[in-house]
């Protein structure tokens, strides 16, 4: 199942009203969805995308942006059904959120989970290849 940009577009503000406003404390530059796929270099393309990132400006101020195309490509690869499309539209949101929450705090546990979690997945792709 696919759903239009329009539709992840109203799905994603729906979910973002169920979060308390202060997570949107100094979030000025607000939650974008991007139409295009962004894939992570450190990968063959179209192996391994970024489907969020949080986003500080010394300009713009801090931002979340989202990659609908990222979510498609995922879906059509794995075959997502309704169910999978929001489960990963609030999972992904929610860890942005927690990503500008934590800098808010000047705290970095996601940040290292994160990066604990890219160095396992480049040790599986090493691996398998």
């Amino acid at each position: 199942m696919e759903l239009t940009f329009d539709q992840a577009a109203e799905l994603l503000d729906e979910m973002a009203e169920q979060f308390p406003p202060v997570f949107f404390d100094e979030l000025n530059g607000g939650i974008l969805l991007e139409e295009e796929a962004k894939c992570d270099p450190m990968f063959p393309e179209g192996e391994v995308y970024f489907m969020g990132e949080y986003i500080q400006d010394g300009y713009l101020g801090n931002s979340i942006q989202l990659y609908y195309g990222s979510f498609l490509a995922s879906a059509r690869r794995e075959h997502w059904d309704e169910k999978t499309w929001k489960e990963e539209l609030y999972t992904t949101l929610a860890h942005e959120l927690t990503h500008h929450v934590e800098h808010l705090a000047n705290a970095h546990g996601l940040d290292d989970k994160d990066e604990e979690q890219l160095l396992q997945l480049m040790q599986e792709y090493a691996e398998g290849n």
